[in-house]
């Protein structure tokens, strides 16, 4: 059985991603296999907040080159959390 520290990998911090903390939604990078069901328990149980909706995409790589040499950077999986109105706020994304 997956940790919820196997699913989550890490926030994301970018100025669209904490201008939606304000609406209670939160961006986080999450391991590939995982499915809306899975990150919803990890981000319950690893914060302690009650999950109202996850949204799940796939980020394609972006096209990279050196020279001649053509490549592609890593795809994610990526996942906006929204929180219930009653929930306590995610500590880490507070004084950003």
């Amino acid at each position: 059985m997956k940790s919820g520290y196997d699913v989550v990998i890490r926030p994301i911090i970018t100025e669209l991603s904490m201008d939606e903390v304000a609406n209670r939604k939160y961006t986080f990078k999450v391991a590939v296999n995982a499915n809306k069901t899975e990150v919803k328990q990890a981000i319950e149980g690893i914060f302690d907040v009650d999950v109202a909706k996850v949204n799940i995409m796939n980020v394609n790589g972006k096209l990279k080159r050196m020279g001649r040499t053509v490549g592609r950077t890593a795809s994610y999986k990526k996942a906006i959390v929204t929180l219930t109105e009653d929930s306590k706020e995610i500590e880490i994304f507070q004084g950003l």
